[in-house]
């Protein structure tokens, strides 16, 4: 099987009139198809860099980055960005709101329509398509902001902390419920986070960056010995503190 992502010898440094600021060298890794990684790494080490050079938003100084075996800038394949706030907006309703993406691509199909329709239903939100975003809890928000995301049928998903701002017992929740509708959907992704048990849950490989100029100081293969293994139900496996105990020396061995 071909992977997806193809990531090799990416580097990038920040210029400025004060001078050249190294964040990333020598990154590499692959994404298979269907795989969701995390990426764990020091506050400032170049994480988010690293999704924002994945999408295109910036370009690598040196190396690679492909997409279905093409340059990312002329691949065909789709990525969807999910960023720590779900930046929507106060004056359209949820469901106007999910649509705003297909709005503007003017892809406001029948199928698409059916298939948002269908995840309103499956992941609770009906009830409340008509609501105001201010009128949602903030796990419902990120959830329609999830919906929204999945609406433009993306090939990848990069997830830059998503549940950062929500309190300690709704990221749990909310990481269940999208770790449950990216395995239903059957959408690989890449997630970026501080939270090392939120990494261990989710992923099925841990990607470990050292601080910067960040390079690839490890990756961790998660295999948790569970039936229907859910990011919730990840954390009551026997092996879920050896691999806490692994990433975070790991982490402090590269900070």
């Amino acid at each position: 099987m071909k992977p997806l992502l193809e990531v090799r010898d990416v580097s990038l440094s920040y210029h400025s009139i004060s001078g050249e600021t190294d964040a990333l060298s020598h990154i590499s890794f692959d994404l298979m198809p269907g795989e969701f990684l995390a990426v764990v790494g020091p506050s400032g080490c170049g994480k988010s860099t690293l999704l924002n050079l994945i999408c295109g938003l910036l370009e690598a100084e040196n190396g690679t980055i492909l997409m279905d075996g093409k340059p990312v800038a002329k691949a065909s394949s789709r990525i969807g960005y999910m960023l720590q706030k779900d930046h929507l907006l106060e004056w359209r309703s949820i469901y106007k709101n999910v649509l705003l993406g297909l709005e503007i691509r003017g892809e406001l199909t029948k199928e698409k329509l059916s298939y948002i329709d269908e995840m309103f239903l499956t992941y609770g939100l009906d009830k409340f398509r008509n609501s105001r975003p201010s009128e949602l809890s903030g796990g419902m928000r990120q959830r329609a902001a999830l919906i929204r995301t999945l609406a433009l049928k993306p090939d990848l998903l990069l997830l830059d902390e998503p549940f950062s701002a929500l309190d300690y017992q709704t990221r749990l929740n909310v990481s269940d419920d999208i770790g449950r509708i990216l395995k239903k959907e059957h959408k690989p992704a890449i997630l970026v986070t501080h939270d090392i048990s939120e990494a261990i849950s989710m992923a099925d490989r841990v990607i470990i960056l050292t601080s910067r100029p960040a390079t690839v100081a490890k990756i961790i293969p998660i295999h948790l010995d569970i039936e229907d293994r859910t990011p919730l139900s990840s954390r009551n496996a026997p092996d879920f503190k050896s691999y806490f105990n692994l990433i975070w020396k790991e982490l402090n061995k590269n900070a």
